[in-house]
């Protein structure tokens, strides 16, 4: 009776859902595979230049790996995206006649190779917190002074809110906290390269659903499938135990990525609350980055002071595993993109899969609490008895 009652689009048993699944994502399997290759070959040619370089997180104080770990990984992951970007959505655009201007492909790749260079001057030299910032709001001044910028909000029924002069802050703040908010991700095994690579799936959701009636979204479905390959790479070697991290280079990458994709999504949709896809898949996060900002301002030390405060390192501190914190991140981003998700269309479902990942995740969560109380409640015990 429920499966009878979902459109046939969105009934898995049904012909027409796997007809429309093929030819909805046949074309994100080439762009995600190039990606995902790539950024496997360079990950260890990386590792050895980072050792050779000196750029090493050494284990002790706030990092909280057991060994000395090259921290160059991002130029593996950006490699691996801009050559895919490069390859299926500049070079390839002339076989899709989607009519995505070519300057603003052109943008993105300028942006992103910046991104890198800038970032792994910190890298190697640890900037000063306040040029670390001038260089981020460079970045995101840079992405509006060459036109792509989020000039209007549209609520659906034919009511937009034009921005206006509000553009250029609007844009620039948007990006300024998708760089931080990816940034202070970075602080377990896998987490930042996982939360982007759902984010992006969650936002290539959203272009595929508005493909039809936009055939421009089809270069944002071909960047976010390129994305995620290149963070599903580079997972294989940075999933607990890490051989390599991505370095700020890859952190502020990614959140450079993800933000002016977003904004590519935005500006070519005709949909209802265009923020909420990428807003809802970041809140966990963005609560976090929050949170950071109001705490150092009470502690009255600067917002890029490095702390061991975030959610991420509380959950290590109840006693969860690198891994098991990475996957509650996982679990909530996948459930809050869910969310998003079903302003989209297929809301039925979407629904029924973001129902079952909250029962799921609650179940096996709860499980894994109550094994840590109950060790410590037996370590408590013991002491007692001594």
């Amino acid at each position: 009776m429920l499966l009878a009652a979902i459109n046939p689009a969105d009934n898995p048993l049904s012909r027409e859902f796997y007809r429309l699944l093929a030819h909805n994502f046949g074309p994100t399997i080439p762009p995600l595979l190039v990606a995902f290759v790539v950024t496997v070959a360079l990950v260890l040619p990386v590792r050895q230049l980072s050792f050779k370089l000196g750029a090493v997180a050494p284990p002790g104080g706030r990092n909280i790996h057991d060994r000395p770990t090259a921290r160059l990984g991002g130029l593996a992951l950006a490699a691996g995206f801009l050559v895919s970007a490069v390859a299926f959505a500049l070079l390839g655009r002339a076989a899709s006649h989607d009519g995505f201007p070519t300057a603003q492909l052109v943008a993105l790749i300028g942006v992103g190779v910046l991104t890198v260079v800038l970032m792994l001057v910190d890298d190697l030299r640890q900037m000063p917190a306040r040029y670390k910032f001038a260089s981020q709001l460079l970045l995101a001044v840079l992405v509006p002074a060459i036109g792509i910028s989020i000039h209007f909000i549209n609520f659906g029924g034919g009511h937009v809110l034009q921005l206006g002069l509000l553009a250029l802050p609007v844009t620039v703040i948007w990006l300024l906290g998708m760089q931080n908010t990816m940034n202070l991700l970075d602080g377990v095994d896998g987490l930042a390269a996982g939360v982007a690579a759902i984010v992006a799936g969650a936002l290539l959701l959203a272009a595929v659903n508005r493909e039809t009636q936009n055939p421009e979204q089809l270069t944002v479905v071909l960047l976010c499938a390129a994305l995620i390959g290149a963070c599903a790479g580079f997972l294989l070697f940075n999933f607990h135990p890490a051989r390599i991290f991505m370095g700020d280079n890859g952190s502020h990458f990614l959140g450079m990525m993800l933000g002016i994709i977003s904004i590519f999504g935005i500006a070519k949709g005709e949909v209802v609350l265009a923020l909420v896809v990428p807003l809802a898949a970041l809140a966990f996060p963005i609560v976090d980055t929050g949170l950071a900002i109001v705490r150092r301002r009470r502690q009255g030390i600067s917002i890029g002071h490095p702390d061991t405060d975030h959610i991420h390192h509380q959950l290590l501190d109840f006693g969860l595993s690198q891994r098991e914190t990475c996957l509650v991140f996982y679990s909530a981003t996948g459930i809050t993109a869910g969310l998003g998700l079903m302003a989209y269309g297929h809301k039925k479902i979407i629904a029924v899969a973001v129902v079952l990942l909250v029962v799921a995740v609650s179940t096996l969560l709860g499980e894994r609490l109550s094994e840590i109380e109950n060790a410590s409640a037996r370590r408590s015990g013991g002491l007692l008895e001594s």
